[in-house]
Parts: C-alpha cells; sequence; structure tokens
C-alpha cells in the first residue's frame, strides 16, 4: 500500500506544478547520521544502506568522511564504502542519472583519500563561526580554519571538482549563544570566495525557530545567490520542519540537508539530539506539491532497515505512522 504522497500517486496538475518547484534533498545520513554511532556498522552493511536511499531516488547522497579514524572511528571504513558505491553506481551515471556522491574532507589528506577511490563528484569542508565550537571541532580558530581551506580549494579547483562549504552553529552556539547573522554571511562570503558552489548552513543545536531563520537567510543572500544556499536543520527543539518551510517559502531556498530516520547529531554540541528526518521533510515537501524524485514508501524503507540495525526505532514520525498504520 503506497502512502498518501508518494510520488506515483500525484495528479497530472499536480506534476506540473512540481516541475515548477523542484527541491534538491541531501541526503546526509550514511555521513552525518551514522559517525556519531558508538558501535560499528559493518562495511557491508552501510553499502547496502546507501544503496538502498540512491535506490530511493536520493540522487546527492553524503557517502563519508574522510577523516583520521582517530577522530571518527565509526566511519574508518571510508574509502572501501566510498570506492564499492562509486564502482556500483557507476553505468547508471555514464547513462545519465545526475547522481552526486559526496564525501567531507577536512584537509588536503582527506581530500587525497577521496581522489585515490575516485570521489570527484563532490567534496565538502566544514567550518564554523563560532570561535569556541571551531576550536573544539576543528581545533584552529574561525579565520584559521579559512586560511587551511585554501589548499583543499586550490586543488578542487585544479582537479575541477565541485567544493561545497557547511558552515556551523549559524543560528546558534552551545558554548557562546547567540549568533549574529552578519556573522554568518562573512564567513559565507570567505567560503564563496574559495570557490564553494553551495554553502550549507547548519543550526547545529537545533535551537533557530523560523523568525530566526529568516534574518539569517536575508543576511547571507546579501553575499550569495539564493541558489547557492542550502540550509540544514537540527530538531532538538522540534523546529526544524517550520525552519524548512520559512526558509523555501520565504526565501526561495531550493536545497535541504537532511538524514533518514533522523539519524545524527554532533559529537562535539552538546545538546545536539539529531537531524531533521528526510521521511518527514519529504511528507511535508509532497504535501506542498513540490517535487524531490525521492519515494517515500522506499525511503521509510531504507530508514527502517538501519534504525533496525542500530536496533532502536527510527526517529521519523512519518514514518513511525505510517509503519503503524500498514502493521
Amino acid at each position: 500500500q503506497k502512502s498518501f504522497f508518494s510520488s506515483s500517486t500525484v495528479t497530472t496538475q499536480q506534476q506540473q506544478q512540481q516541475q515548477q518547484q523542484h527541491i534538491k534533498i541531501v541526503e546526509v545520513g550514511p555521513r552525518d547520521g551514522l559517525q556519531n554511532e558508538s558501535i560499528f556498522i559493518p562495511t557491508p552493511t552501510k553499502i547496502n544502506f546507501i544503496n538502498k536511499l540512491i535506490n530511493a531516488g536520493c540522487n546527492n547522497v553524503e557517502v563519508t568522511s574522510f577523516v583520521s579514524p582517530k577522530v571518527i572511528p565509526a566511519l574508518e571504513d571510508h574509502s572501501e564504502v566510498m570506492s564499492e558505491i562509486v564502482t556500483t553506481w557507476k553505468k547508471q551515471k555514464d547513462d545519465g542519472r545526475e547522481i552526486i556522491l559526496s564525501s567531507l574532507v577536512p584537509n588536503v589528506k582527506g581530500l587525497e583519500k577521496a581522489c585515490e577511490v575516485g570521489a570527484m563528484d563532490e567534496v565538502a569542508i566544514f567550518g564554523s563561526v563560532s570561535e569556541t565550537f571551531s576550536k573544539k571541532n576543528i581545533n584552529c580558530s574561525v579565520q584559521e580554519s579559512i586560511t587551511r581551506f585554501h589548499n583543499v580549494s586550490k586543488i578542487t579547483q585544479e582537479k575541477n571538482i565541485p567544493l561545497r562549504g557547511y558552515i556551523s552553529c549559524v543560528l546558534g552556539c552551545p558554548y557562546e549563544g547567540n549568533i549574529k547573522p552578519s556573522s554568518v554571511a562573512k564567513y559565507a562570503e570567505q567560503l564563496l570566495e574559495l570557490g564553494c558552489h553551495e554553502i550549507s548552513l547548519g543550526d547545529t543545536i537545533g535551537v533557530g525557530t523560523p523568525k530566526a531563520t529568516v534574518e539569517m537567510l536575508r543576511e547571507v543572500k546579501t553575499v550569495a545567490d539564493t541558489k547557492q544556499i542550502a540550509v540544514h536543520f537540527h530538531d532538538t527543539y522540534g523546529q526544524a520542519l517550520a525552519n524548512i518551510y520559512a526558509s523555501i517559502t520565504e526565501e526561495g531556498i531550493s536545497v535541504v540537508d537532511s538524514s533518514v530516520a533522523g539519524l545524527g547529531g554532533c559529537p562535539y554540541a552538546k545538546g545536539a539530539s539529531g537531524n531533521v528526518a528526510t521521511e518527514d521533510v519529504i511528507y511535508m515537501l509532497h504535501g506542498m506539491g513540490m517535487h524531490t524524485g525521492i519515494d517515500l514508501d522506499q525511503l521509510i524503507e531504507a530508514g527502517l532497515y538501519i534504525s533496525n540495525v542500530l536496533g532502536r526505532p527510527t526517529r521519523s514520525k512519518v514514518a513511525l505512522a505510517l509503519s503503524t498504520k500498514k502493521g
């Protein structure tokens, strides 16, 4: 039985409307979600999970992070996972399907490891507008982080690899409290100058509200084009869907990061419970007549699969509701 907002149930009129309102979903569960797990997920299980997401229509997937296993042991198999996923989907990509397999790279060494296994669709760098968070997360000041990224940026430009930039704590910091929108805009501008094609604005501890979100986005839009901006909300205070709705309807944002089953948080941000669940985002967007290219039922299946592996219920309210209904 198909769910109410499954892509197969829309009318012709809705399809025409959806084509005008496409929202790109960047699925970050395999990286941002699994990096926080205390248990190591076996490599074949990770690969199966990612394949399920791509089969569900997730064409933009953050597969892994090329960081030291000492820092994030949960993703120590980054090269094996990415290599297998790149190989698996090469034919479909060659046949014209636009699949972007992204990875996080903290430095040149991480970038080199990514390139070794063919992870060249897109790489991402990450920084913060909070000095304290930056020092705790990546062990350098805000300005030092920009300096570090120059070498990564240079190589990505030489190799023609699209570069994405993450900014943490855009609506609040666990150590410093409120963050000025002007600080976010300044950092975003510096990332754009480095060559980032897209800036993901992260509410790392989930304290943002729609009003604060809109104010921050309007400031960032003074230095970035709307199409260069993505939003990345955690649902710690239950505000994520409202913030996404405001970002799209009031500020024209068309790129949303989310994590299937609500996986993830941040190991360096106390109180960061988890990312907004992709299933909940898709249900809302399809209900608004927007197009994502993602099949909700298959997505729910992928979320339940990884939740079962982790031995806990999914954090997606939509998945829980529809699973109970079917049961």
